[in-house]
């Protein structure tokens, strides 16, 4: 579903990488979350595998689309909701649903039934006539999540998606999270609260300064840690667990010429042995 190899970022005029060497692989049918402080490059990653942020090495495959080369063919596949929920605030949530079903090539009555679908699901359809801009936090949160979902998307990715909603919706979102699951399908979410990741998800990932600590199964770890997941969370990111990495030019120049001379000699034994293949 995803695959994530050396995934590198840093921001311009930053001396540090926002993310470094990151590699993860995610599974279809599962639950990911994604657990980190503040500025652990959590929301940089997701931006980076979504296609909202170029980065400057590595490789990001969704549906085995590569990102940066196939980024239609990949966004075909994504369902994405950021953390400011980021709409269309003078459209109603009928016309924004309606205009991104349409980016994502959804037919016209398909179109039409989820909108009813999701708007009863999501406790929406009293609102879905008026303009967003009258919307609460909270159902401004639940059209963006309709609009992510409306091309019934294979991965569905959520950037702190439950912050600053009441129960009722939290329940209607972490129910159709298992619901998207259970369809064979893969959901992806950021947060910051821990009990709900580690009752929610199949396996989390543990970000702390832009490296990838640790990928944990829940289950096994429910079975075999003597702590909780809180705990260990905050063991793992302590600061002398990963110092932060500095952007070193000189060493970067370094490693490219070391990486180019081995390409060299590769290229070159590979010729040798070809040349000898064919003589014999």
């Amino acid at each position: 579903m995803l695959e994530i190899r050396n995934l590198t970022k840093k921001y311009k005029n930053s001396d540090f990488y926002s993310v470094k060497n990151l590699n993860l692989v995610i599974n279809e049918g599962e639950i990911f979350g994604f657990l980190g402080k503040n500025g652990a490059g959590k929301s940089t990653t997701i931006k980076c595998m979504t296609g909202l942020l170029p980065f400057d090495e590595g490789t990001v495959k969704v549906c085995g689309c590569d990102i940066a080369k196939d980024p239609i063919g990949a966004k075909l596949n994504i369902g994405y909701v950021p953390d400011n929920h980021a709409v269309y605030e003078n459209l109603t949530g009928k016309e924004y649903v309606n205009y991104m079903g349409n980016i994502y090539r959804v037919e016209k009555d398909v179109l039409k039934e989820r909108l009813e679908n999701f708007s009863k699901l999501f406790n929406m359809s009293h609102a879905i006539d008026k303009q967003i801009r009258s919307y609460s936090h909270g159902m401004k949160q639940k059209i963006c999540i309709i609009a992510a979902l409306i091309h019934n998307p294979k991965f569905w990715v959520l950037d702190e998606p439950l912050m600053g909603l009441d129960p009722q919706s939290i329940a209607e979102i972490k129910g159709y999270m298992i619901e998207h699951k259970n369809k064979g399908n893969t959901v992806f979410f950021s947060s910051h609260n821990i009990d709900m990741v580690e009752k929610l998800c199949d396996r989390v990932g543990i970000m702390n300064h832009g490296q990838l600590m640790e990928i944990i199964d829940l289950k096994e770890f429910s079975k075999n840690s003597t702590v909780s997941l809180e705990d260990y969370f905050l063991n793992l990111t302590r600061e002398d667990k990963a110092k932060v990495i500095k952007y070193d030019e000189k060493q970067i120049k370094k490693d490219k010429k070391i990486k180019k001379k081995q390409e060299k000699i590769a290229k070159k034994k590979n010729k040798t042995e070809k040349q000898k293949n064919n003589k014999e």
